[in-house]
Protein backbone atom coordinates (compact mmCIF):
# COMPACT_ATOMS: atom_id res chain seq x y z
CA UNK A 1 0.00 0.00 0.00
CA UNK A 2 0.91 3.32 -0.37
CA UNK A 3 0.19 5.90 2.33
CA UNK A 4 0.08 9.71 2.78
CA UNK A 5 0.20 11.21 6.29
CA UNK A 6 -1.03 14.88 7.07
CA UNK A 7 0.76 16.93 9.20
CA UNK A 8 3.35 18.48 10.86
CA UNK A 9 3.55 17.72 14.54
CA UNK A 10 4.70 15.31 17.19
CA UNK A 11 1.53 13.09 16.57
CA UNK A 12 2.00 13.48 12.64
CA UNK A 13 5.78 11.96 13.66
CA UNK A 14 4.10 9.03 15.98
CA UNK A 15 1.64 8.24 13.18
CA UNK A 16 4.93 7.94 10.46
CA UNK A 17 6.99 5.79 13.02
CA UNK A 18 4.26 3.31 13.63
CA UNK A 19 2.44 3.00 10.22
CA UNK A 20 6.15 2.27 9.15
CA UNK A 21 6.37 -0.75 11.16
CA UNK A 22 3.13 -2.21 8.76
CA UNK A 23 4.45 -5.00 6.52
CA UNK A 24 1.66 -3.57 4.30
CA UNK A 25 3.44 -0.56 3.60
CA UNK A 26 5.27 0.10 0.67
CA UNK A 27 5.86 3.31 0.05
CA UNK A 28 5.19 6.80 2.84
CA UNK A 29 4.66 10.23 1.95
CA UNK A 30 4.13 13.21 4.62
CA UNK A 31 3.19 16.54 4.11
CA UNK A 32 4.52 18.30 4.81
CA UNK A 33 6.29 16.49 7.61
CA UNK A 34 9.12 17.86 9.74
CA UNK A 35 13.12 16.68 10.40
CA UNK A 36 12.22 13.76 12.60
CA UNK A 37 9.53 12.27 9.99
CA UNK A 38 12.03 12.36 7.06
CA UNK A 39 14.73 10.15 9.18
CA UNK A 40 11.94 7.14 9.36
CA UNK A 41 12.18 4.08 7.31
CA UNK A 42 9.77 1.77 5.97
CA UNK A 43 10.22 -2.33 6.80
CA UNK A 44 11.82 -2.83 3.29
CA UNK A 45 14.42 -0.02 5.04
CA UNK A 46 12.48 2.52 2.03
CA UNK A 47 12.73 6.33 3.62
CA UNK A 48 9.28 7.96 4.17
CA UNK A 49 9.43 11.38 2.29
CA UNK A 50 8.21 14.59 3.25
CA UNK A 51 6.55 16.92 0.49
CA UNK A 52 6.29 20.12 0.71
CA UNK A 53 2.74 20.84 0.74
CA UNK A 54 0.59 22.39 3.59
CA UNK A 55 -1.91 20.37 5.68
CA UNK A 56 -4.46 23.07 4.33
CA UNK A 57 -3.30 23.08 0.68
CA UNK A 58 -6.45 20.77 -0.24
CA UNK A 59 -5.78 21.06 -4.50
CA UNK A 60 -2.33 19.96 -3.99
CA UNK A 61 -2.49 17.32 -1.62
CA UNK A 62 -5.55 15.76 -3.49
CA UNK A 63 -3.26 16.30 -7.08
CA UNK A 64 -0.47 14.58 -5.24
CA UNK A 65 -2.57 11.84 -3.61
CA UNK A 66 -3.77 10.98 -7.75
CA UNK A 67 -0.85 11.17 -9.27
CA UNK A 68 0.96 8.80 -6.84
CA UNK A 69 -2.58 6.50 -6.92
CA UNK A 70 -2.14 6.67 -2.55
CA UNK A 71 -4.08 3.93 -0.64
CA UNK A 72 -4.90 5.46 1.97
CA UNK A 73 -4.00 8.96 3.45
CA UNK A 74 -4.00 9.51 6.82
CA UNK A 75 -4.80 13.43 8.44
CA UNK A 76 -3.25 14.08 11.25
CA UNK A 77 -4.23 17.51 12.44
CA UNK A 78 -7.95 19.08 13.15
CA UNK A 79 -8.06 21.94 11.09
CA UNK A 80 -7.91 20.08 7.74
CA UNK A 81 -10.66 18.22 9.01
CA UNK A 82 -12.88 20.79 10.55
CA UNK A 83 -12.19 22.40 6.29
CA UNK A 84 -13.83 19.49 4.83
CA UNK A 85 -10.58 17.77 3.46
CA UNK A 86 -12.39 14.31 4.16
CA UNK A 87 -15.60 15.40 1.84
CA UNK A 88 -13.10 16.37 -0.83
CA UNK A 89 -10.96 13.23 -1.02
CA UNK A 90 -13.99 11.47 -1.17
CA UNK A 91 -15.59 13.01 -3.83
CA UNK A 92 -12.40 12.40 -5.70
CA UNK A 93 -12.99 8.89 -5.24
CA UNK A 94 -9.80 8.69 -2.90
CA UNK A 95 -10.00 6.71 0.37
CA UNK A 96 -9.21 8.36 3.67
CA UNK A 97 -9.07 8.12 7.24
CA UNK A 98 -10.96 11.03 9.34
CA UNK A 99 -13.89 12.25 10.34
CA UNK A 100 -15.89 14.05 7.74
CA UNK A 101 -16.50 17.70 8.01
CA UNK A 102 -20.21 17.18 9.70
CA UNK A 103 -18.28 14.87 12.42
CA UNK A 104 -15.36 17.07 12.89
CA UNK A 105 -18.20 19.67 14.76
CA UNK A 106 -17.26 17.76 17.48
CA UNK A 107 -14.34 19.46 17.83
CA UNK A 108 -14.33 22.45 15.22
CA UNK A 109 -17.22 23.99 17.36
CA UNK A 110 -17.52 24.01 20.89
CA UNK A 111 -20.73 24.91 20.99
CA UNK A 112 -22.50 22.48 18.50
CA UNK A 113 -20.93 19.93 20.69
CA UNK A 114 -21.93 21.10 24.53
CA UNK A 115 -25.17 20.85 22.48
CA UNK A 116 -25.18 17.39 21.46
CA UNK A 117 -23.82 16.40 24.81
CA UNK A 118 -26.87 18.10 26.26
CA UNK A 119 -29.73 16.64 23.94
CA UNK A 120 -27.89 13.21 24.11
CA UNK A 121 -27.80 13.27 27.83
CA UNK A 122 -23.66 13.03 27.64
CA UNK A 123 -22.64 13.86 31.43
CA UNK A 124 -21.02 17.21 30.79
CA UNK A 125 -20.87 20.33 32.95
CA UNK A 126 -23.40 23.07 33.42
CA UNK A 127 -22.73 25.62 30.76
CA UNK A 128 -23.57 28.11 28.63
CA UNK A 129 -23.25 29.56 25.41
CA UNK A 130 -22.79 33.31 24.66
CA UNK A 131 -21.87 36.02 21.81
CA UNK A 132 -22.91 38.78 24.04
CA UNK A 133 -20.29 39.80 26.28
CA UNK A 134 -22.47 41.29 29.32
CA UNK A 135 -24.59 37.99 29.45
CA UNK A 136 -21.87 36.29 29.40
CA UNK A 137 -20.32 38.08 32.26
CA UNK A 138 -23.74 37.73 33.90
CA UNK A 139 -23.49 33.64 33.87
CA UNK A 140 -19.84 33.74 34.87
CA UNK A 141 -21.14 35.71 37.90
CA UNK A 142 -23.58 33.10 38.97
CA UNK A 143 -20.85 30.57 38.89
CA UNK A 144 -19.02 32.99 41.43
CA UNK A 145 -16.56 33.49 38.44
CA UNK A 146 -15.30 29.72 38.65
CA UNK A 147 -15.67 28.62 35.18
CA UNK A 148 -13.42 27.46 31.76
CA UNK A 149 -14.13 30.39 29.02
CA UNK A 150 -13.44 28.33 25.44
CA UNK A 151 -13.84 29.81 22.39
CA UNK A 152 -16.26 28.07 20.48
CA UNK A 153 -14.10 27.39 17.22
CA UNK A 154 -9.93 25.79 16.57
CA UNK A 155 -7.76 27.99 18.81
CA UNK A 156 -4.46 25.26 18.04
CA UNK A 157 -5.25 24.29 22.14
CA UNK A 158 -5.07 27.61 23.13
CA UNK A 159 -8.68 28.39 23.23
CA UNK A 160 -9.64 27.49 26.81
CA UNK A 161 -9.08 30.42 29.77
CA UNK A 162 -9.66 28.85 33.43
CA UNK A 163 -11.01 31.54 35.48
CA UNK A 164 -11.04 31.36 39.51
CA UNK A 165 -12.50 34.93 40.33
CA UNK A 166 -15.36 37.18 38.50
CA UNK A 167 -12.68 39.64 37.60
CA UNK A 168 -10.81 36.93 35.84
CA UNK A 169 -13.82 35.39 34.05
CA UNK A 170 -14.61 39.32 33.61
CA UNK A 171 -11.29 39.72 31.49
CA UNK A 172 -10.81 36.15 29.64
CA UNK A 173 -14.97 37.22 28.14
CA UNK A 174 -13.57 40.61 27.05
CA UNK A 175 -10.43 39.04 25.85
CA UNK A 176 -12.13 36.70 23.32
CA UNK A 177 -15.57 38.26 22.71
CA UNK A 178 -14.44 41.71 22.98
CA UNK A 179 -10.84 42.23 21.71
CA UNK A 180 -10.80 39.12 19.78
CA UNK A 181 -7.68 37.29 20.69
CA UNK A 182 -8.75 34.30 18.62
CA UNK A 183 -9.92 35.81 15.97
CA UNK A 184 -13.28 34.41 14.67
CA UNK A 185 -12.70 30.78 16.68
CA UNK A 186 -13.79 33.80 19.42
CA UNK A 187 -17.23 34.96 17.90
CA UNK A 188 -18.87 32.91 20.13
CA UNK A 189 -18.00 31.01 23.36
CA UNK A 190 -19.12 28.50 25.94
CA UNK A 191 -18.84 29.19 29.62
CA UNK A 192 -18.47 25.72 31.96
CA UNK A 193 -18.58 25.38 35.61
CA UNK A 194 -15.63 24.75 36.76
CA UNK A 195 -15.29 20.88 37.80
CA UNK A 196 -12.72 19.50 40.75
CA UNK A 197 -11.43 16.07 40.18
CA UNK A 198 -8.61 14.13 38.16
CA UNK A 199 -8.66 14.94 34.65
CA UNK A 200 -7.87 12.45 32.06
CA UNK A 201 -7.82 11.57 28.36
CA UNK A 202 -9.93 9.30 26.19
CA UNK A 203 -9.74 7.87 22.91
CA UNK A 204 -11.64 5.61 20.72
CA UNK A 205 -11.46 4.53 17.26
CA UNK A 206 -15.07 4.97 15.21
CA UNK A 207 -15.73 3.20 12.17
CA UNK A 208 -19.75 4.92 12.47
CA UNK A 209 -21.36 2.26 14.05
CA UNK A 210 -18.48 0.54 16.73
CA UNK A 211 -16.11 2.33 18.75
CA UNK A 212 -13.51 0.91 20.44
CA UNK A 213 -11.93 2.49 23.65
CA UNK A 214 -8.35 2.96 24.17
CA UNK A 215 -6.21 2.81 27.24
CA UNK A 216 -6.11 5.78 29.33
CA UNK A 217 -4.21 8.87 29.43
CA UNK A 218 -3.27 11.71 31.39
CA UNK A 219 -2.13 14.96 29.67
CA UNK A 220 -0.35 17.98 31.32
CA UNK A 221 -2.25 20.98 29.14
CA UNK A 222 -0.33 24.65 31.67
CA UNK A 223 3.15 25.46 30.59
CA UNK A 224 4.04 25.42 33.64
CA UNK A 225 5.34 22.87 36.76
CA UNK A 226 2.15 22.63 39.17
CA UNK A 227 -0.40 22.89 36.46
CA UNK A 228 0.77 26.75 36.53
CA UNK A 229 1.04 28.85 33.48
CA UNK A 230 -0.98 29.31 30.38
CA UNK A 231 -2.43 26.34 28.30
CA UNK A 232 -0.99 25.01 25.70
CA UNK A 233 -1.46 21.74 23.32
CA UNK A 234 0.63 19.74 25.58
CA UNK A 235 3.64 19.43 27.33
CA UNK A 236 3.35 15.97 28.34
CA UNK A 237 1.99 12.25 28.83
CA UNK A 238 1.58 8.93 30.19
CA UNK A 239 -0.27 5.97 29.30
CA UNK A 240 -2.24 4.15 31.33
CA UNK A 241 -3.27 6.35 34.28
CA UNK A 242 -4.17 4.56 37.61
CA UNK A 243 -7.19 6.61 38.27
CA UNK A 244 -9.31 3.95 36.86
CA UNK A 245 -9.79 0.16 36.94
CA UNK A 246 -10.25 -1.86 34.12
CA UNK A 247 -14.00 -1.96 34.85
CA UNK A 248 -14.26 1.36 35.56
CA UNK A 249 -12.83 2.87 32.30
CA UNK A 250 -15.05 0.08 30.57
CA UNK A 251 -17.95 2.47 32.54
CA UNK A 252 -16.93 5.16 32.10
CA UNK A 253 -16.90 4.63 28.41
CA UNK A 254 -20.12 2.87 28.03
CA UNK A 255 -21.89 6.30 29.74
CA UNK A 256 -19.91 8.67 27.35
CA UNK A 257 -19.97 6.34 24.10
CA UNK A 258 -22.94 4.63 24.33
CA UNK A 259 -25.16 7.83 24.04
CA UNK A 260 -22.66 9.47 21.69
CA UNK A 261 -22.86 6.51 19.44
CA UNK A 262 -26.90 6.56 19.36
CA UNK A 263 -27.11 10.25 19.19
CA UNK A 264 -24.87 10.53 16.13
CA UNK A 265 -27.11 7.87 14.48
CA UNK A 266 -30.36 9.82 15.29
CA UNK A 267 -28.80 13.09 13.86
CA UNK A 268 -27.02 11.56 10.42
CA UNK A 269 -23.47 11.83 11.36
CA UNK A 270 -21.16 9.08 10.13
CA UNK A 271 -17.94 9.54 12.29
CA UNK A 272 -14.74 7.28 11.22
CA UNK A 273 -11.92 8.46 12.81
CA UNK A 274 -10.78 8.67 16.37
CA UNK A 275 -12.96 10.91 18.92
CA UNK A 276 -11.00 11.64 22.18
CA UNK A 277 -13.24 13.42 25.05
CA UNK A 278 -11.67 14.88 27.85
CA UNK A 279 -13.14 13.57 30.83
CA UNK A 280 -12.85 15.08 34.51
CA UNK A 281 -13.50 12.60 37.32
CA UNK A 282 -15.56 14.56 39.31
CA UNK A 283 -16.78 12.95 42.72
CA UNK A 284 -20.41 13.18 41.02
CA UNK A 285 -18.84 10.95 37.76
CA UNK A 286 -17.09 11.10 34.88
CA UNK A 287 -17.88 14.54 32.96
CA UNK A 288 -17.21 15.08 29.55
CA UNK A 289 -14.95 18.90 28.70
CA UNK A 290 -14.87 18.67 25.78
CA UNK A 291 -14.61 16.48 22.49
CA UNK A 292 -11.86 16.66 19.78
CA UNK A 293 -11.78 14.71 16.33
CA UNK A 294 -8.11 13.18 16.49
CA UNK A 295 -5.63 12.05 17.76
CA UNK A 296 -4.23 13.92 21.14
CA UNK A 297 -1.06 15.56 20.71
CA UNK A 298 1.01 14.33 22.93
CA UNK A 299 -1.29 11.31 23.71
CA UNK A 300 -0.46 9.91 20.23
CA UNK A 301 3.09 9.53 21.35
CA UNK A 302 2.64 7.43 24.79
CA UNK A 303 -0.25 5.75 22.92
CA UNK A 304 1.29 3.94 19.84
CA UNK A 305 4.69 2.85 21.43
CA UNK A 306 2.01 0.49 23.67
CA UNK A 307 -0.29 -0.57 20.36
CA UNK A 308 0.27 -4.58 19.75
CA UNK A 309 -1.67 -3.84 16.57
CA UNK A 310 -0.68 -3.60 12.99
CA UNK A 311 -1.85 0.58 12.56
CA UNK A 312 -2.65 0.24 8.76
CA UNK A 313 -5.06 -2.65 9.93
CA UNK A 314 -6.98 -0.65 12.44
CA UNK A 315 -7.43 2.40 10.28
CA UNK A 316 -8.81 0.69 7.43
CA UNK A 317 -10.94 -1.11 9.30
CA UNK A 318 -12.06 2.48 11.17
CA UNK A 319 -12.64 3.57 7.09
CA UNK A 320 -14.02 0.69 6.09
CA UNK A 321 -16.75 -0.29 9.18
CA UNK A 322 -15.28 -3.25 9.99
CA UNK A 323 -13.89 -2.64 13.35
CA UNK A 324 -16.51 -5.23 15.27
CA UNK A 325 -13.65 -7.93 13.66
CA UNK A 326 -11.05 -6.36 15.38
CA UNK A 327 -9.51 -6.54 19.28
CA UNK A 328 -7.31 -4.17 20.42
CA UNK A 329 -3.83 -5.23 22.11
CA UNK A 330 -1.88 -3.49 24.16
CA UNK A 331 1.72 -3.77 25.68
CA UNK A 332 1.39 -4.26 29.71
CA UNK A 333 3.81 -1.50 29.60
CA UNK A 334 3.80 2.05 30.68
CA UNK A 335 4.84 4.76 28.46
CA UNK A 336 5.72 8.08 29.15
CA UNK A 337 6.15 11.45 27.38
CA UNK A 338 7.93 15.22 28.25
CA UNK A 339 7.64 17.76 25.46
CA UNK A 340 10.19 20.09 25.46
CA UNK A 341 9.37 23.24 23.92
CA UNK A 342 10.75 26.88 22.64
CA UNK A 343 11.37 29.26 25.30
CA UNK A 344 8.42 32.06 25.30
CA UNK A 345 6.05 28.95 24.35
CA UNK A 346 3.01 29.22 23.98
CA UNK A 347 3.93 33.23 23.89
CA UNK A 348 6.25 34.43 20.81
CA UNK A 349 9.22 32.14 20.89
CA UNK A 350 12.36 31.96 18.47
CA UNK A 351 13.05 29.67 15.26
CA UNK A 352 16.06 28.11 13.99
CA UNK A 353 17.98 26.89 17.52
CA UNK A 354 20.39 24.11 16.51
CA UNK A 355 19.66 20.96 18.61
CA UNK A 356 22.26 18.71 19.84
CA UNK A 357 21.97 15.60 21.53
CA UNK A 358 19.31 13.78 19.39
CA UNK A 359 20.94 10.99 18.16
CA UNK A 360 22.54 10.41 22.13
CA UNK A 361 18.95 10.33 23.12
CA UNK A 362 17.26 8.18 20.26
CA UNK A 363 20.19 5.38 21.07
CA UNK A 364 19.24 5.08 24.95
CA UNK A 365 16.82 1.67 25.18
CA UNK A 366 13.03 1.51 24.95
CA UNK A 367 13.20 5.48 23.45
CA UNK A 368 12.05 7.48 21.01
CA UNK A 369 12.08 11.08 20.43
CA UNK A 370 9.17 12.56 18.41
CA UNK A 371 10.17 15.09 16.05
CA UNK A 372 7.35 18.07 16.36
CA UNK A 373 8.64 21.46 15.17
CA UNK A 374 11.72 21.06 13.58
CA UNK A 375 13.56 21.28 10.38
CA UNK A 376 16.74 20.45 8.72
CA UNK A 377 18.80 23.45 7.99
CA UNK A 378 22.34 22.24 6.04
CA UNK A 379 23.36 18.99 8.48
CA UNK A 380 21.91 20.50 11.33
CA UNK A 381 18.35 20.25 12.93
CA UNK A 382 17.03 23.12 13.95
CA UNK A 383 14.08 24.32 16.28
CA UNK A 384 10.82 25.03 14.35
CA UNK A 385 7.83 25.78 15.93
CA UNK A 386 6.16 25.96 19.56
CA UNK A 387 6.49 22.80 20.98
CA UNK A 388 9.70 21.10 19.50
CA UNK A 389 10.08 17.43 20.66
CA UNK A 390 7.85 14.52 22.18
CA UNK A 391 10.58 12.42 24.06
CA UNK A 392 9.31 9.05 25.00
CA UNK A 393 10.13 6.24 27.31
CA UNK A 394 7.80 2.66 27.86
CA UNK A 395 9.24 0.53 30.96
CA UNK A 396 7.45 -2.29 33.06
CA UNK A 397 6.08 0.91 35.40
CA UNK A 398 5.79 4.28 35.77
CA UNK A 399 8.64 5.37 37.88
CA UNK A 400 10.87 3.66 35.02
CA UNK A 401 9.51 4.88 32.32
CA UNK A 402 9.62 8.71 33.37
CA UNK A 403 13.12 8.13 34.77
CA UNK A 404 13.98 6.88 31.20
CA UNK A 405 12.15 9.68 29.68
CA UNK A 406 13.91 12.15 31.81
CA UNK A 407 16.77 10.86 31.05
CA UNK A 408 16.51 11.41 27.41
CA UNK A 409 15.21 14.99 27.60
CA UNK A 410 18.84 15.44 29.39
CA UNK A 411 21.34 14.59 26.21
CA UNK A 412 19.33 17.06 24.43
CA UNK A 413 19.97 20.88 24.06
CA UNK A 414 18.70 23.96 22.64
CA UNK A 415 19.15 27.40 23.19
CA UNK A 416 15.93 28.45 25.88
CA UNK A 417 14.88 24.66 26.28
CA UNK A 418 12.06 24.92 28.46
CA UNK A 419 10.43 21.85 30.07
CA UNK A 420 7.70 20.44 32.91
CA UNK A 421 9.74 18.27 35.48
CA UNK A 422 6.87 17.15 36.79
CA UNK A 423 4.89 14.68 34.25
CA UNK A 424 3.28 11.90 35.34
CA UNK A 425 3.89 13.32 39.01
CA UNK A 426 0.33 13.13 40.17
CA UNK A 427 0.17 9.30 39.33
CA UNK A 428 3.18 8.54 41.42
CA UNK A 429 2.17 10.28 44.43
Amino acid sequence: MKLLVIGSGGREHALVWKLAQSPHVTRMWCAPGNAGIAEERLTADQKVECVNIGAEDFPKLVAFAQEQRIDLTVVGPDNPLALGIVDLFQKHGLRIWGPNQKAAQFEASKVFSQDFMERHGIPTAKSGTFANADAAKKFAASLNGHCAVKADGLALGKGVLICTSIAEANQAIDEILVSKAFGIAGAKIVIQEYLEGIEISLHALCDGKTAKLFPTAQDHKRALDGDQGLNTGGMGTYSPTPFLTESQLSAVGKSILDPWLKGCTAEGIDFHGILYPGVMLTKNGPKVLEFNARFGDPETQVYLPRLENDLVELLSASVDGTLDQINLKWSPMVSACVVMASGGYPGSYAKGKPIAGLTEAGSLPHTKVFHAGTARAGNEIVTNGGRVLGVTAWAEDLAKARARAYAAVEKIQFDGAQFRRDIAAKALG
